[in-house]
C-alpha cells in the first residue's frame, strides 16, 4: 500500500471491512514519531469530533500483549497524518493527495504493485 520514497519504511497492514488498519506502533513508524505523539494526535481526532470512535477502532489480540491492541481506520491514519509534522508526514500527504487526485480525475487509483504482480502471474 504505502512504501517511503527511500524505501526505508513499508508497513504491513491488516484490511479489513473495507478499510487499512494500522495501530499507534505502525503510525508512529509511518509518520517517523514518538507513538506518544501519535495516540495524542488520536485522541484530539475524536475528541475535536472530526471521526466517531464507532466503527473507526478495532481491538485485535497480538502476540505477546495481554491486553487486545487498539488499530484504526484508513480514516484515522489520514486525519493523524494531516496532523503530524514529520518529512514523513510530508511525504504521506504528498502520497495521499496524489492517490486522492487520481481517483478524482480519472474515477480511479491504481496500486502499481498490485499490478506488476498481476502483470507476473498472467504471464
Amino acid at each position: 500500500m504505502y512504501q517511503t520514497a527511500d524505501g526505508q519504511t513499508r508497513l504491513e497492514v491488516k484490511m479489513e471491512q473495507d478499510t487499512v488498519w494500522l495501530s499507534t506502533a505502525q503510525m508512529s513508524l509511518l509518520f517517523d514519531r514518538e507513538e506518544s505523539n501519535v495516540r495524542r494526535h488520536v485522541i484530539n481526532v475524536f475528541k475535536e469530533g472530526e471521526l466517531e470512535r464507532e466503527n473507526n477502532v478495532y481491538f485485535l489480540h497480538v502476540n505477546g500483549v495481554k491486553k487486545p491492541v487498539p488499530f484504526y481506520s484508513l480514516d484515522v491514519i489520514m486525519s493523524v497524518g494531516y496532523r503530524v509534522k514529520s518529512q514523513r508526514g510530508t511525504q504521506f500527504r504528498i502520497w495521499a493527495n496524489r492517490v486522492l487526485k487520481d481517483y478524482l480525475t480519472k474515477g480511479y487509483a491504481v496500486n502499481e504493485k498490485i499490478l506488476q504482480e498481476s502483470l507476473v502471474e498472467l504471464r
